[in-house]
C-alpha cells in the first residue's frame, strides 16, 4: 500500500503537524495524569491504594493491547477518520471517569478511555509515514514528540496541583474537553489518498511474520518499553523512597518533558546529517547512564539529571526506532507501526512485573542496575541493525 499527501481540500487552512502534535499532547496528558491522582482517588473514594492502582492498570493494559487492532482499522476506515472517531470515544470515557464512584466503575470507564486513546499516537506517526518523506521523516516524528513532552510535563506537575486545591475529577473533565474538541477540530487535517488497496489484516501480519528485520524492530521496542519507560515509570517512587514529598517527586519528574522539548528541537537537526544508528547509540549510552545514576542514588538532584537524560534518550534513540518502524514495510505500515507502539507498552508492563519485588522492597538500587545493564545491548545491537539496513526502494509487493 501506499499513499500520497494530496487529499481533498480540507474546510479552511491546517497545519498537519500542528493538529497531529496536538493529538500527541491530549492523548499523552490524560495517559499521565492518573499517578499523580492515585492517593486522592483513594482517599475520595474510601477505597484501598491497591484496587485503585488496578484500575490505573486497566487503562495501560487496554491501551498497548488495542494498538494494533486501531492499526487495522486505520487501513479500513482512514487515518483522519480513526482518529476523529477515537478522540470522541475517548473523551464520552474520560468524562465518564470523572463521574464514577467505585475504583469498579472508575477502572471500566478509565479501561474504555485507554482502548481508544491508544489510537491516536499511533495513527499520527503512520499519517506521517504515509504522508513525509522517508529522507525527513525523522525531523517531523521529533517534532512530534514536542506534543508528547508538553503533555507529559503538564500531567505530571498539575493533575496532583488539582486534586490538591480542587478535585481529582477536575483533570478528567479537562482530558475529555480536550478531546472532544480535538476531534473537532481535525476536521481539518487533509485524509492522505491511497494509490493502492490497503492490505487485509491476514496480508499484513504475514509481510510482518515473514520479515526478520520487521520482527527484529518489534523486539527492540518491547526492550526499550522496558527501559526507558520502566526508569520513567519508577523514578517518582524511588524519589520518594528517601524521604522527599509526592509534589517534590512529581516536579523532578516533570523537567522529563522540558528534556525532551529541548532534545526534540536538537535531534531534529541532527536528523537531517547524522545516520540514525548513531542517534540510537547515543540514546541508548544517555539511558545507561541515567539508570546507573539513579542506582548509585535516588536523592532528588540525581533524579532530575537522570530524568533529562531519559528525555535524550527518548528523543534520539526512541524517535530513530519509530521512524524505522515507518519504514520498514511501507506495505503493512499502518499494522506494523501499530504493533511496535504495543510492543514498547508490553515491554513497560513486563519491566512492571518483573522488577516489582525489588520495588515493593524499596531496593531502587537492583531495579535501575537491572536496566542499565539492558540499555547497552539494546543500544548496540539496535544501532548495528540499523547501520546495516537500507531501506526498500520501493513498497512492499502483496503479489
Amino acid at each position: 500500500m501506499s499513499t500520497r499527501a494530496e487529499a481533498a481540500a480540507p474546510p479552511g487552512p491546517a497545519s498537519p503537524i500542528r493538529l497531529l502534535q496536538t493529538t500527541a499532547f491530549v492523548s499523552t496528558l490524560d495517559r499521565f495524569a492518573m499517578p499523580p491522582l492515585l492517593v486522592a482517588i483513594a482517599a475520595d473514594m474510601g477505597a484501598p491504594l491497591s484496587s485503585v492502582v488496578q484500575a490505573a492498570g486497566v487503562y495501560f493494559l487496554v491501551y498497548g493491547l488495542s494498538q494494533p487492532f486501531w492499526g487495522v482499522v486505520s487501513d479500513r476506515l482512514g487515518r483522519v477518520r480513526t482518529m476523529r472517531l477515537t478522540l470522541l470515544l475517548a473523551g464520552v470515557c474520560t468524562i465518564a471517569s470523572a463521574l464514577t464512584g467505585s475504583p469498579a466503575a472508575l477502572g471500566a470507564a478509565r479501561g474504555l478511555a485507554g482502548g481508544f486513546f491508544g489510537a491516536a499516537y499511533p495513527a499520527t506517526l503512520i499519517y506521517l509515514g504515509d504522508t513525509v518523506p522517508a529522507a525527513v521523516r525523522q525531523r517531523d516524528i521529533a517534532r512530534l514528540m514536542v506534543g508528547v513532552a508538553l503533555g507529559t510535563a503538564l500531567a505530571s506537575v498539575g493533575a496532583g496541583a488539582l486534586a490538591d486545591v480542587a478535585s481529582w475529577r477536575v483533570t478528567f473533565v479537562i482530558t475529555g474537553v480536550a478531546s472532544l474538541a480535538l476531534a473537532w477540530a481535525l476536521h481539518r487535517l487533509p485524509e492522505p489518498v491511497q494509490e493502492q488497496r490497503a492490505p487485509s489484516p491476514l496480508q499484513s501480519l504475514a509481510l510482518i511474520g515473514r520479515s526478520r528485520i520487521g520482527l527484529l524492530v518489534l523486539c527492540f521496542a518491547f526492550t526499550e518499553g522496558a527501559v526507558l519507560l520502566g526508569a520513567l515509570t519508577f523514578l517518582p517512587p524511588a524519589i520518594e523512597s528517601v524521604g522527599a514529598s509526592a509534589a517534590l517527586a512529581g516536579a523532578v519528574t516533570g523537567i522529563y518533558g522540558v528534556s525532551v522539548l529541548i532534545s526534540s528541537w536538537a535531534v531534529g537537526r541532527l536528523s537531517q546529517t547524522w545516520h540514525p544508528s548513531r542517534l540510537i547509540g547515543g540514546g541508548a549510552v544517555a539511558g545507561a547512564v541515567a539508570c546507573v545514576l539513579m542506582a548509585i542514588s535516588q536523592q532528588p538532584v540525581m533524579g532530575g539529571v537522570a530524568v533529562v537524560l531519559v528525555g535524550v534518550a527518548w528523543t534520539s534513540m526512541h524517535s530513530s526506532l519509530q521512524t524505522w518502524a515507518t519504514e520498514v514495510l511501507p506495505g503493512a505500515r499502518a499494522v506494523m507501526v501499530s504493533f511496535f507502539a504495543g510492543s514498547l507498552f508490553v515491554g513497560s508492563a513486563v519491566c512492571a512485573v518483573a522488577v516489582a519485588g525489588p520495588a515493593a522492597a524499596g531496593d531502587y538500587t537492583a531495579v535501575y542496575a537491572a536496566l542499565a545493564v539492558l540499555a547497552l545491548p539494546l543500544g548496540l545491537a539496535a544501532a548495528w541493525a540499523r547501520a546495516r539496513w537500507q531501506r526498500p526502494a520501493a513498497p512492499t509487493s502483496l503479489g
